[in-house]
């Protein structure tokens, strides 16, 4: 990848809008990680944001960064990657993240993002600009996390189902409203050390196409990865309460047992995606477990209507942010 001159300022500017973006991320997405636990009555929501907030910056800690690299060098060609591009990838993902964010809508800021640095890339050079296998193996995703999310949370609420098929209700109740501490974390963790990545990646190209770093380098500065994750924990500890009650209790009712089974099926799913270094959806994710849950108990628990509002709303991030992300490249080009 050549380098660009880009100026101090125009840099400065793009990290900023990309640790916004970030922020915003955690904004979107907190109710991902506490509307189970907020809707069950275990945490006051104040609570559970803190200890969201708090697991999503350990996350540092414990997951690599594959998804990093996927997102900043698998998804469009890297030699088309200007400030241009990443003005209006940052720009649209944030307009679509705001108006999902204002209607109280679970979409993926995953996707907006990825959408984005399409639009963007498409604008500038057309589909040639696109890396197929990252972005198939990311499309494939879109489909695989939730199905595993409802998998995953439908078995481990049939295996606790037949556990504790003899103990009494008041009983379970008490055990899983702390077990669910344990999977709200568990999911917090996952959800940071996924989502933070992904803003990660966008800087690490920036900086490579600024000649700051070099395309060479395994990993991006210290001073990135450390403002991504602090960057998405302020942003999950202001909280999207717009999105908690849809997520939490829109979809089914939860109680404990519930929510600990859905927690952990989704926990499990990003920290599988982490590892291979897919950026899924933590909305797609949790959404998946939550309607597996519901329906392992039966079909009629499940509100399949604002389930398959939510869906749609899946279906249109990409396109729609890609849309606005053009769009923004288009100013960029006039204002930067």
């Amino acid at each position: 990848m050549d380098s660009l001159h880009i100026s101090i300022y125009v840099l400065g500017l793009l990290v900023f809008l990309a640790l916004v973006f970030d922020f915003m991320n955690g904004f979107h997405d907190a109710a991902n990680a506490i509307a189970t636990v907020v809707s069950t009555g275990v945490l006051r929501p104040q609570t559970a944001v803190a200890m969201s907030a708090l697991f999503n910056f350990v996350a540092i800690f414990t997951v690599g960064l594959h998804v990093a690299a996927t997102v900043g060098k698998g998804t469009v060609d890297p030699h088309v990657v200007d400030h241009y591009v990443v003005f209006g990838a940052l720009v649209g993902a944030i307009v679509w993240n705001v108006i999902t964010w204002y209607y109280g809508i679970p979409s993926s800021s995953s996707h907006a993002l990825i959408g984005g640095l399409v639009g963007a890339a498409v604008a500038k050079s057309g589909t040639g600009a696109l890396v197929g296998g990252g972005l198939l193996k990311t499309v494939q995703w879109i489909l695989l996390s939730p199905l595993l999310g409802f998998i995953l949370g439908s078995l481990v609420m049939l295996a606790v189902s037949w556990i504790f098929v003899r103990t009494p209700p008041r009983k379970v109740d008490t055990w899983f409203r702390r077990l669910q501490l344990v999977s709200a974390a568990a999911y917090s963790l996952g959800h940071g050390g996924n989502d933070a990545q992904k803003t990660i990646g966008i800087i690490w190209m920036l900086l490579i196409v600024a000649g700051v770093s070099k395309a060479g380098d395994a990993a991006p500065p210290l001073w990135v990865i450390i403002a991504c994750y602090t960057a998405i924990s302020m942003g999950t500890l202001f909280g999207g309460w717009r999105i908690v009650r849809t997520m939490g209790q829109k979809i089914t009712k939860l109680k404990p047992v519930g929510g600990f089974c859905a927690e952990s099926g989704g926990a499990i799913t990003l920290f599988l995606a982490s590892a291979i270094g897919v950026p899924v959806s933590t909305t797609h994710t949790i959404t998946g477990a939550i309607v597996g849950v519901g329906s392992a108990q039966k079909a009629s628990a499940v509100r399949w209507g604002v389930a398959g509002n939510i869906v749609w709303a899946w279906v249109f991030t990409i396109p729609a942010s890609a849309f606005m992300a053009a769009i923004a490249w288009w100013v960029g080009t006039h204002i930067l």
